[in-house]
This record gives C-alpha cells, structure tokens and sequence, in this order.
C-alpha cells in the first residue's frame, strides 16, 4: 500500500475515533498540509506511531477544552494532575481506536506510551505533517497534527 494511501486510511481512522470516543458533536475541518515547527500553545498529547508507517499524532488544545471533554465523559471536574492524566488517557484511547480501524483496512500500526506536553511547545523533526482540525460542542477546539517519518 502507498504512503499517500496509509495518510488517507490514518486520517479516516482518526475520524472515525473522534467520533467513537467523544460523547458530543464534533465538526471536523478539512486537512491541511503544514511544515515545521508545529507550535503547541498550552497542552497536548503526542503519541508515536510504529508499523507499517512510522510517525506520531499530536492532540493539541487548551486545558479548558480538555476538562470540558473530560467533565463530559466522566462527569466531574478534572484539574491539575487529573486532567494531565486525562489527556494522556484521552491521546490513547484516540489512537487505540485509530490502530484498531486501520487494522480493518490491513494497515499494522501500533502505538507508543503518551507525552503530555503542558505550556508553549515548538515541534521540530518532521519534513510535512497534515493538520486536522476539529471543534467539539461545547468543549473548544482542538487540532490533530499527524507527522509521518520519511522511509530511509
């Protein structure tokens, strides 16, 4: 299967899982092309990416959209440490799901352990990456960036 057809099937995972996990609407934006660095502004989750493509997934929004979304699905409060945890949790169980839909389309991807990334952040170590944006109801607005490494 090509690179630009393991993007495509990626970023329809990622759709998918948004949609599966989150308990509220969600608008999704088309995706963009983008180049380094990817400035993070107040939290995130950055989960690699290992398989049949190698690359990373970065979940980036602010910690009042991820309490909100937090508050949602478990129905309480989520702050500090909690909500640190939760992102971290929440990054999972995006590219858990993602991994188990792509499997479906025979694409083996598997996932690394979550890096919460809190405060002002620049990424660096990618040549392009595809920008997925998306506003959740009632939560804010996040954006998914999917780095893909380069074949040597």
């Amino acid at each position: 299967m090509s690179t630009s057809k393991h993007i495509q099937t990626i970023l329809n995972g990622t759709i998918h899982a948004l949609k599966s996990i989150l308990p509220m609407n969600i608008e999704i934006s088309s995706p963009s092309l983008t180049t380094e660095p990817f400035i993070q502004q107040e939290m995130g989750v950055l989960i690699g990416l290992v398989g049949d493509l190698k690359g990373r997934i970065i979940i980036d929004g602010s910690p009042t959209t991820f309490g909100a979304i937090g508050s949602t699905m478990f129905g309480m409060p989520l702050e500090g440490e909690m909500l640190e945890s939760f992102t971290g949790e929440f990054g999972n169980m995006i590219a858990g799901n993602l991994c188990t839909h792509v499997g479906q389309n025979e694409l083996e991807l598997d996932i690394t352990p979550p890096t919460v990334m809190v405060g002002n952040t620049k990424l660096y170590g990618f040549q392009s990456a595809f920008r997925l944006p998306a506003s959740i109801d009632t939560a804010g607005n996040i954006t998914i960036l999917l780095t893909i490494d380069e074949e040597e």
